[in-house]
């Protein structure tokens, strides 16, 4: 089965589309290697998928006839990505919405000093 059609087989991706261009642009690969969408897979294989700034591992166990339903999903993958993935977005999501909106103009003398002080601090620790 083709890697585009298996991811989109097992709702990796909403459309096969989809799946073919995150194939062309480098954000599947098998052994660290980026893939086309037509590369062959087989059972026992891991696929690294990178989408929403997670890299995904995902472990193929069988082969889909067709696109499966969301309950009977796990019958065709294994999801191994580890935990830490997750949490370093949640991390970059707090860091984020912290400090300063986007466009909420220049920082002011404050907020430029905090700024500072935050830099200085971070140097001496190193």
């Amino acid at each position: 089965m083709r890697i585009d059609k298996y991811l989109w087989c097992i709702r990796v991706f909403k459309t096969r589309s989809i799946a073919t261009t995150a194939c062309k642009k480098g954000q599947v690969k098998i052994l660290g290697i980026s893939v086309k969408p037509s590369k062959d897979i087989f059972g026992d294989e891991l696929i690294l998928v990178r989408k929403n700034q997670i890299n995904y591992q995902i472990k193929v166990l069988d082969l889909p006839e067709r696109r499966v339903g969301a309950k009977i999903v796990d019958l065709y993958r294994k999801d191994v990505t580890p935990k830490e993935a997750f949490e370093k977005t949640e991390l970059l999501k707090f860091a984020k919405d912290y400090y300063r909106q986007k466009g909420s103009g220049r920082p002011t003398k404050k907020d430029r000093r905090d700024i500072d002080n935050y830099q200085e601090d971070t140097t001496e620790e190193l």
